[in-house]
């Protein structure tokens, strides 16, 4: 059984948490998801962009943890999306793997490569070293093959430790722009091969500028956030405990929607969030470019996905 620290003696399921240097709260964490579009032309008579999934979790757990969730939720309530788009701290080789076979495309800026060498301009990182998963070796920049090739846990992950012969390396012209090892030898931890080759095809598509403009759609659930905060407060949480949190997020979120509908319906447009990248983004009300491209219950559809950070814990002694 996993144990907490009691963070609040008014609620126990409030947690500590931070967000950089200047955002501290204690509390909880919502994850919004909402319908999305792409056509910067699309006129009154598409349906409005609709919040899809709230999520709610304590305030510690990281927003990686929610993307398998909220993906599972959707597609329960048959609003599983053909493309979601997430920004960088939702995604994990395991995730973008698992969500291709169960037919979501996850379009979200991975983590790059940060060991020495990838961050170096001078060195050779792992995308210059050929993989041969047949024969289980490796092959580097000066055409010699690896000697090791080992299956291992890491973090309760698996990942393979490939490594080099000392001999091998030692005489190798390369080696100052290959390896800062004493032992003067070359390692690489690679993931299973799947997983190796699906974050290293999201690494190099998400340099392209097509992928840059496919991704600026994202920019929308920023506006849902604001949307949020200012028109119900979500920030602040009106009552102690998960289980009634959630459910406030839950109606704020069905206020959200009514709100546009309402504002569809009636003809009145609701204030339109920045564009960026020429891709007219809105939250979802009438005549803002940007329609429901597959609405609700329409697997074809998109999905944004966003964190509210900063959820508060409504305690106190009254």
């Amino acid at each position: 059984m996993e144990l907490h620290r009691l963070a609040s003696p008014y609620d126990a399921d409030a947690r500590w948490a931070a967000k950089g240097e200047d955002l501290f709260w204690m509390g909880y964490k919502i994850h919004l998801s909402e319908t999305c579009g792409t056509l910067p032309d699309a006129g009154a008579g598409k349906m409005p962009n609709l919040i899809t999934d709230v999520h709610t979790t304590d305030a510690t757990v990281p927003d990686v943890k929610a993307t398998a969730p909220v993906q599972q939720s959707l597609a329960k309530h048959g609003l599983k999306p053909a493309e979601h788009y997430l920004d960088s701290a939702y995604p994990s080789a395991d995730l973008i793997t698992k969500a291709m076979k169960n037919g979501i495309r996850m379009v979200t800026p991975v983590l790059l490569d940060h060991s020495a060498r990838a961050k170096g301009a001078d060195g050779f990182d792992k995308t210059a070293f050929t993989i041969n998963w047949k024969t289980r070796q490796v092959r580097c920049p000066a055409g010699k093959t690896s000697s090791h090739w080992n299956p291992v846990t890491q973090h309760g992950t698996d990942a393979i430790v490939i490594a080099f012969s000392v001999l091998t390396c030692c005489d190798c012209p390369f080696q100052q722009e290959c390896t800062t090892s004493r032992l003067g030898r070359r390692m690489l931890t690679l993931r299973p091969e799947e997983l190796h080759e699906n974050l290293a095809r999201a690494r190099a598509e998400q340099k392209t500028d097509t992928w840059k403009n496919e991704y600026a759609l994202r920019v929308g659930v920023e506006g849902t956030t604001n949307q949020a905060l200012d028109i119900t407060g979500i920030r602040r949480a009106r009552y102690r405990g998960l289980p009634k949190v959630r459910l406030q997020h839950t109606f704020s979120a069905t206020a959200l929607n009514i709100i546009r509908l309402d504002a569809h319906w009636t003809g009145h447009d609701q204030h339109h969030t920045r564009s960026s990248h020429g891709v007219a983004v809105g939250p979802g009300c009438a005549g803002v470019a940007g329609g429901v491209s597959g609405g609700p219950g329409d697997p074809r559809g998109r999905g944004l996905c966003d964190a509210v950070e900063g959820a508060a814990s409504g305690v106190g002694a009254g």
